[in-house]
């Protein structure tokens, strides 16, 4: 998210959480702050790909971030400073057929959340899923966020998902009218049907 009054119009759907990505080779890159009034109850995520711990420093307290998304090739040990600023850490894997989910073990004492995406050469916003099935070989360690090419047709398959300890799902590419801008009536609708309570 980067415009104003977008980032106002979805507020009012009351996320839980509303991502700013700050990698630079992104679309969807934002390099001010926007000028909103936010709603507190909403955790702001600052994504980031390989950047240094100076940086993402300055950026939290730049844009107040709550939770610390790092999308790149983090070792654990940044993951453990950036935790100590006072910050939740979320950790990003990027799952393909041969994803060796050993790996998350390294990583689980010093992050709040992994997010699984797909992998692909770029880092993210590829409009494509992975094999959730892959995600029963995950110990559920930290609570996870769902990322992928979610679209508005796949609150069926999600809510059918056992097992997992599903803390939110990451919706971008295919609910945007274009980078940075999302379809606020398609999200509205997703919010509600994900959130119904089971019959």
């Amino acid at each position: 998210m980067r415009n104003a009054q977008n980032i106002a119009d979805l507020i009012k759907l009351k996320p839980d959480y509303m991502g700013f990505i700050f990698y630079e080779k992104s679309p969807r890159y934002i390099a001010q702050a926007p000028d909103v009034d936010f709603d507190n109850s909403i955790k702001k995520v600052g994504v980031f790909v390989n950047a240094s711990e100076r940086t993402i420093n300055e950026k939290r307290i730049q844009f107040g971030l709550d939770i610390i998304q790092l999308h790149g090739d983090e070792s654990p040990e940044l993951c453990y400073l950036i935790k100590q600023s006072g910050v939740q850490v979320m950790k990003v894997f990027r799952v393909d057929d041969d994803f060796d989910f050993q790996i998350t073990r390294r990583y689980q004492d010093y992050c709040d959340y992994f997010l699984f995406d797909t992998q692909t050469k770029a880092f993210g916003g590829s409009g494509t899923k992975f094999n959730w099935r892959l995600l029963e070989q995950y110990n559920n360690a930290r609570p996870v966020f769902l990322s992928g090419g979610i679209g508005p047709n796949d609150v069926e398959s999600i809510t059918s998902i056992k097992g997992l300890n599903l803390k939110a799902i990451d919706v971008n590419s295919k609910f945007e009218t274009e980078p940075a801008l999302k379809d606020i009536e398609r999200l509205a609708g997703f919010i509600n049907n994900i959130r119904k309570p089971e019959a």
